[in-house]
């Protein structure tokens, strides 16, 4: 299953902010849309009803990593916002990651966080103390997180090909990172353009600057979607 829709992630600081880009979006064109730790600390649960209420599909991206009696209540007042997809951090363990599915009351999917992808092989093993390769450590993130029942990872369009060998095909790989051809990277360190994350397997595609911070959003969206889905 892979969504058509890239997600965009509002990436901005304040309700008004939201408003004013979601308005330059036909009423009728019903987008996928990521909320993240920002915008969600900043507004709290009413940016998420007000998106949804607009009819959009949302990623709540908060990134749950605490004991599993905590990430089960968490998860436990979040599914009640309705949201399409939540995240936590495949860290936390497996113990965690099932109490967090146990705490849904509505159906959302949960996947979780792997490596960032602002996260290098050298960071990883100087800052994490893993002393493994990259691809190795999200792999083995990726397994632990199918074991816990979750429904996918969120990993680098680079590492998809693998995790789908250690796990299975319909196991969610979203992809952050994504940057048309010819984007600035960013802070970014491992990225991909959507064409060639389409290539390669990935069901779900996170673009956020190219996009929000773009002249005409609307064109670089549509511009974004196509090469998704060419």
């Amino acid at each position: 299953m892979r969504e058509e829709r890239p997600i965009i992630a509002l990436d901005f600081p304040s309700f008004e902010d939201i408003k004013k880009f979601l308005a330059l979006f036909p009423q009728e064109e019903k987008l996928y849309v990521k909320v993240g730790m920002e915008l969600f600390y900043g507004n709290g649960p009413e940016i998420v009803r007000y998106v949804k209420g607009l009819g959009h599909s949302i990623f709540l991206d908060l990134k749950l990593h605490d004991i599993p009696n905590t990430v089960q209540s968490a998860m436990t007042m979040l599914s009640q916002l309705d949201v399409d997809m939540m995240t936590v951090h495949a860290a936390g363990g497996v113990e965690m990651m099932r109490a967090a599915k146990a705490g849904l009351l509505k159906p959302a999917k949960i996947i979780a966080v792997t490596q960032l992808t602002s996260t290098s092989e050298e960071n990883m093993r100087d800052w994490q103390n893993i002393q493994t390769s990259l691809q190795e450590s999200v792999v083995n993130y990726a397994k632990r997180s199918q074991e816990a029942g979750l429904d996918g990872v969120v990993c680098s369009a680079h590492e998809v090909d693998l995790i789908k060998k250690a796990t299975s095909e319909d196991f969610i790989c979203l992809t952050p990172g994504i940057r048309p051809k010819g984007a600035a990277v960013g802070d970014q360190k491992r990225v991909m353009t959507p064409h060639d994350a389409q290539l390669i397997g990935s069901n779900y595609i996170v673009v956020g600057r190219p996009i929000i911070q773009a002249q005409d959003p609307l064109a670089v969206y549509h511009q974004i979607k196509e090469e998704w889905n060419s």
